[in-house]
């Protein structure tokens, strides 16, 4: 069984577990699978909280497609929520990338 079948068996039994999702969500990553990666990213940013290292990635996966303007405004949202939920570090590293992109 591969590490995301795994991870989509744990979810069957908890769908609303963040880790799990986000771990999902890089495994579609890593094989190539940007649609489906966003989709989760989406998703997790979505929840309430959101869940902050989803924009970093989500920003990250848009600009490797050269969807700039996607991943420059899903970075400033991301960290908006960073700085709101205490994640500085977090902010910093998305503020960084997001400059990079300038």
């Amino acid at each position: 069984m591969s590490r995301k079948e795994q991870i989509q068996e744990m979810l069957a039994e908890d769908p609303k577990d963040t880790f799990l999702r986000y771990a999902l969500a890089m495994e579609f990553k890593s094989e190539g699978s940007s649609e489906q990666s966003l989709e989760i990213f989406s998703e997790l940013m979505q929840d309430d909280p959101p869940y902050v290292p989803a924009f970093f990635m989500a920003g990250q996966e848009l600009a490797s497609l050269s969807r700039i303007d996607e991943a420059q405004n899903t970075l400033e949202e991301g960290i908006a929520h960073a700085k709101t939920q205490g994640e500085l570090h977090a902010a910093g590293e998305m503020t960084e990338f997001l400059n990079s992109l300038a």
